[in-house]
């Protein structure tokens, strides 16, 4: 079993669900994560790390090649430097909504440079609507 945390464009009902996750989903849970989320100009999310709390649905996949398709779709290559990449994919502790654990997960995370390159407006609140 594969699980990811989304809170952009991959969550449930958002406009890259469709495409990438429906389907293949195994389980969706609604899901809580620490870092920091940012509203970028380019009408998506960007996520680093932090101490707040973000948002989102850990999404579990039952073959790992998804992680293909979203690497694509999020501009990652495990080959490149991370400053090369938009998105990197790294693994982090998720919680339930009662803060207890749901285990690890992947993400996928942007440089705070690179939130800074792509004007990103931080979200105190720890949810992006799009």
């Amino acid at each position: 079993m594969v699980k990811v945390f989304v809170y952009g464009t991959l969550k449930p009902g958002g406009s890259n669900y469709q495409r990438y996750c429906a389907g293949k989903v195994v389980e969706e849970t609604s899901a809580i994560a620490h870092g920091k989320l940012f509203a970028l100009k380019l009408g998506y999310p960007a996520m680093t790390t932090g101490d707040g709390k973000v948002h989102g649905f850990l999404l579990s996949f039952a073959d790992s090649a998804v992680l293909l398709n979203l690497d694509e779709l999020e501009d990652y290559n495990p080959e490149r430097k991370a400053a090369q990449n938009l998105y990197n994919r790294h693994e982090i502790q998720t919680y339930d909504l009662d803060a207890r654990s749901l285990g690890t997960a992947w993400v996928y995370l942007m440089t705070p440079e690179q939130v800074r390159r792509y004007g990103g407006v931080a979200l105190p609140c720890g949810y992006w609507k799009g």
